[in-house]
């Protein structure tokens, strides 16, 4: 890691990502599961998100930082995308579509890892005419 990415990952508040996480997480209802593979970590490492939980920082590891901010960005779009419904917004991850051969978003990302986020945030901020 360079400095600057040092610098970066030093300077942002990496406790208040990890509780954005654990209620995004909550609000998208991912299972166990879902939530690791989302954020790239080995189905069997639980006690991740227990830390999470605890109020613990999220890792400033690049690849962490790089997908929690396209977590937080894909809930943004979908804030933006869905105004008037929540209920939409946080449902949206787990709702078979046809951009995805029928597939959920979660399910993409959970076959594609990291591209799959990004073939997720890519559709959303098409969608949103970015």
């Amino acid at each position: 890691m360079s400095a600057t990415q040092v610098a970066l990952a030093d300077s942002i508040d990496r406790k208040a990502i990890a509780g954005m996480l654990v209620q995004l997480f909550e609000h998208w209802q991912l299972s166990t599961e879902e939530q690791l593979d989302a954020l790239g970590f080995a189905t069997s490492n639980r006690a991740v998100l227990g830390r999470f939980r605890r109020g613990e920082p999220i890792s400033g590891s690049r690849d962490t930082l790089e997908r929690a901010g396209h977590l937080l960005g894909i809930h943004k779009n979908l804030r933006l995308l869905f105004p008037h419904s929540r209920e939409l917004a946080y449902a949206w991850m787990k709702t078979r579509n046809l951009a995805f051969e029928h597939r959920t978003p979660i399910e993409v990302i959970r076959e594609f890892g990291f591209a799959g986020l990004l073939m997720v945030l890519a559709y959303l901020d098409r969608a949103r005419g970015q």
